[in-house]
Parts: C-alpha cells; sequence; structure tokens
C-alpha cells in the first residue's frame, strides 16, 4: 500500500494553496506463464474541498503480463476503473496502461 499526503507551506498566489492526500492499495493474483490479475486503484482526498467534493474512490481492476524481449523482462498491464465517488466535475472512468522495462541485477 502506498499512503501519502502532500501541502502547500504557503498561500500566495504564485503556488496555490493545496493539501490532497492519496492511498494506493496494491493485490495482484499470478498465474503460471507471467499472467496475472491486478487492482491499484488511486484513490485521492483534496481536504480544502468542501466534504461532498472531497474524494476520488475508484473499483476496478485489470491484467498483465511479464515477458522476455530478448533477455529483457517486460511488465504490461491494462485496467480500467470506475469512480464510485468521485467530485461533481470529475471523472467517471480511469484506464491505466502500463509497459515497464525491468532491469535485474
Amino acid at each position: 500500500m502506498l499512503v501519502n499526503n502532500i501541502w502547500s507551506l504557503s498561500s500566495n498566489k504564485q503556488g496555490g494553496s493545496y493539501n490532497n492526500g492519496l492511498i494506493q492499495p496494491f493485490v495482484n493474483y499470478n498465474f503460471d506463464g507471467g499472467f496475472y490479475l491486478t487492482s491499484a486503484p488511486i484513490i485521492t482526498a483534496d481536504w480544502k474541498a468542501e466534504s461532498s467534493q472531497r474524494w476520488t474512490v475508484p473499483v476496478g481492476g485489470g491484467v498483465g503480463k511479464i515477458f522476455h524481449l530478448g533477455r529483457l523482462p517486460v511488465n504490461t498491464q491494462l485496467s480500467a476503473y470506475y469512480n464510485v465517488v468521485t467530485p461533481d466535475n470529475g471523472a467517471n472512468w480511469q484506464i491505466r496502461a502500463q509497459v515497464q522495462f525491468m532491469f535485474p541485477k
């Protein structure tokens, strides 16, 4: 799980004033052959927003596969998340695509 919060130290107009939180749980189920199922929703909170506009809470998951390009392992993943809670002007869906080149020691 990844948890963080970032906030401004000033409220000047140049940098803005913000206080945002993030929670990202990770769950994977691995199959033979490098295939896996995954869910890693990015839950966010804008602590300065009104309570009804504060949270974005996605639900969903995706599939991935690890394979080799020659000797180089590559991790690919595609996932989709529906935002069950979102601010009025927030998106309904998130789609995430990943290609990760891994350089083992």
